[in-house]
């Protein structure tokens, strides 16, 4: 989403604008897409020092990238998202893999578990889309434990998903005064967000490669099961709907570094490690 102001003037209805969302990322089928950014959830891990017998909650989880990593490394780790259908293919997954992972219902602005029960709380492209900043960020702090981690792979505004969003953005606009999750990305938002109980917030910007055959084959993908991009294509007529497509594939052809015979989009991600007072 393009960056907004958000003023007194303009509160937004975090309770409709939740369940909007809600309905989005239950759209498509985001585990399509979420399966391939699994190398982030294992880089996360490593940068939190997940530790076997460590209590991990992975806040808004979507299929589990970041819950795989931890329960790979023998932790005890809970994953929670407020889409069920995204918790049931993240159980597949650990299923899979014969790997023991409790899986709960829960909204990353209300988390239902006492205070400092964890000693880590991870989240992978996910607590940034909640429309309360704050709310959330309050309630990973009130969850760990004194001492504990919290990591986080989050968009930057300017890296490849930032500007997809500024490109859907223009096409479909925002609810005016909600905040951009891509701030999340920066670090001056997080030191607003966690700098008053971090002992020490460590940010490291990487890239994770988006490798598809053709724009057209991105396109294509994410419109049939990325939430965000799947519902724009909807709720567009057909003549928006190609001006999307352009505007999409104008962007991607400008970032692809792979020549023409394929596509290779690297996407900056701040890759976040907070220890907490």
């Amino acid at each position: 989403m393009p960056q907004t102001l958000h003023t007194a003037a303009e509160t937004p209805d975090f309770a409709a604008i939740k369940r909007r969302q809600q309905a989005t990322w239950a759209s498509g089928d985001f585990a399509v897409i979420g399966t391939t950014l699994q190398i982030v959830g294992e880089s996360l891990a490593e940068a939190v020092d997940v530790r076997a017998g460590e209590r991990v909650l992975d806040v808004a989880a979507g299929n589990g990238n970041a819950t795989l990593a931890a329960a790979r490394r023998f932790a005890q780790v809970t994953s929670t998202d407020y889409v069920p259908a995204l918790l049931d293919k993240g159980r597949e997954r650990a299923r899979a893999e014969g790997l023991t992972v409790h899986f709960e219902v829960a909204d990353a602005e209300a988390l239902p578990f006492d205070a400092a029960r964890f000693d880590v709380v991870l989240s992978t492209f996910g607590a940034m889309f909640a429309p309360d900043h704050q709310r959330v960020a309050g309630e990973m702090l009130r969850v760990v434990r004194a001492g504990g981690r919290i990591g986080l792979a989050n968009w930057t505004p300017d890296g490849f998903i930032g500007r997809v969003f500024r490109v859907i953005g223009a096409h479909v606009p925002p609810p005016r005064g909600l905040q951009s999750p891509a701030l999340w990305g920066t670090e001056s938002h997080l030191t607003a967000l966690f700098g008053a109980h971090a002992a020490v917030i460590r940010c490291q910007r990487r890239h994770f490669n988006f490798r598809y055959r053709s724009a057209a084959h991105w396109i294509d993908v994410f419109r049939q099961f990325y939430g965000p991009i799947h519902k724009a294509f909807a709720v567009l007529d057909p003549e928006g709907r190609r001006a999307l497509e352009d505007d999409l594939t104008v962007l991607l052809d400008e970032m692809n570094i792979a020549g023409a015979a394929s596509l290779v989009v690297p996407a900056e991600y701040l890759e976040v490690v907070i220890t907490c007072r």
